[in-house]
């Protein structure tokens, strides 16, 4: 069937919440079935629902029926702060970290828990986080952890074939030894604390956890607490594809000249990029 034409175009309504970025799809569809979105005044909580963009959708009363300018930022995530959006206990978000001059709803593309830090994205586009964060998706995540005490070979290999802990299997892609007492863990899913569970499953303690790789896109200069706008180019590198793949057509080439009008990247991100425009004249 061909396409209809922009506004009339059908889609379920999970889609219709992640594409206008109210959340990624699983989060979408958690929302609707309980009962929080509208459809033309009316509750629904199937996630099938076929709606078009002319529907007037709400999420807990607020319309959400523009599309929005999509925005992909990273962030190194100091430790003592939530990956949260909703928390009201919370006292420090990673989200309050990202200053914007429009109100854009953001959300991070997976978690890093509050005793954690490290690279974590944060964008308004829910077909990307999902691409980020799905596990059939390929897309690894590489952590830098120092431990106790050193692992044994034998406990190094009981982490990369698996470990059941609490009804679920945990286990790392792959593991590589920097020093003493330090580590590069690769995971590919990434459950609830899945490193620090496993850690302590073999009788050790986690001293420090940093995320340093997303896909093949590494933290950089950004120190603790600073973001910046990412690039086509950041993009390609955290869905691990070159950037000629065709699932990079729908980015735009000139994505990081645009996102700066809608907000101010960290400082020292604007020094280097001032830094280059000189070489370039």
């Amino acid at each position: 069937m061909a396409q209809k034409q922009s506004g009339m175009q059908e889609m379920n309504l999970t889609k219709r919440l992640s594409v206008c970025g109210a959340a990624p799809r699983r989060k979408s569809a958690e929302l609707i079935k309980n009962g929080c979105v509208t459809v033309n005044g009316e509750v629904e909580t199937n996630p099938a629902t076929i709606v078009t963009m002319k529907d007037k959708v709400c999420l807990n009363g607020k319309p959400i029926n523009k599309l929005p300018t999509h925005v992909y930022i990273m962030l190194n995530k100091p430790r003592g702060y939530v990956c949260t959006n909703n928390d009201p206990h919370a006292k420090k978000r990673a989200l309050d970290l990202i200053n914007l001059k429009q109100d854009l709803r953001l959300f991070s593309c997976g978690r890093l828990d509050k005793d954690s830090e490290g690279l974590i994205l944060f964008t308004n586009d829910g077909e990307f986080a999902d691409r980020i964060t799905h596990p059939g998706n390929g897309v690894f995540k590489t952590y830098a952890i120092s431990v106790e005490h050193p692992f044994t070979a034998a406990e190094l290999k009981q982490m990369c074939s698996g470990i059941t802990h609490e009804g679920e299997t945990l286990h790392a892609e792959d593991i590589y030894q920097t020093g003493p007492r330090k580590y590069l863990i690769v995971l590919m899913e990434g459950k609830n604390r899945e490193i620090r569970r496993m850690v302590e499953y073999l009788g050790n303690e986690v001293n420090r956890l940093e995320r340093v790789v997303i896909g093949n896109l590494k933290r950089g200069l950004l120190k603790p607490g600073q973001w910046r706008f990412m690039s086509k180019k950041d993009i390609a590198l955290a869905l691990n594809v070159e950037i000629t793949d065709p699932e990079m057509k729908r980015f735009p080439a000139d994505l990081l000249r645009e996102q700066l009008k809608t907000g101010t990247p960290s400082a020292t991100f604007c020094k280097r990029k001032s830094t280059f425009k000189k070489k370039d004249n």
